[in-house]
């Protein structure tokens, strides 16, 4: 296995990280700005308010994308099995 062909699969693993984590971070991200607009507009300042509904809405998005992150994993993980025969 040469340079190219490691770099190569560190930048597919890379980019598999962002496929997979991207739409739990941005709906954590969603939720976490709607409920600092909410604490600012009525001046609420609980620090619990925040971390219960990303908590809640965190898990939400896991179980729904979650047969979506299995099926890139196990795409990814065949492709490096395959890799892996190809080299031996």
């Amino acid at each position: 296995m040469n340079d190219v062909a490691v770099i190569e699969v560190g930048r597919e693993a890379f980019f598999l990280i962002i496929i997979i984590g991207g739409p739990i971070m941005m709906i954590g991200l969603a939720v976490g700005l709607v409920i600092a607009l909410f604490q600012t507009l009525t001046s609420i300042q609980e620090m619990t308010l925040t971390f219960v509904p990303k908590i809640l809405a965190i898990f939400a998005a896991i179980l729904i994308f979650l047969p979506f992150m299995i099926n890139e994993m196990v795409d990814f993980g065949r492709l490096m099995f395959d890799r892996i025969i190809a080299l031996g």
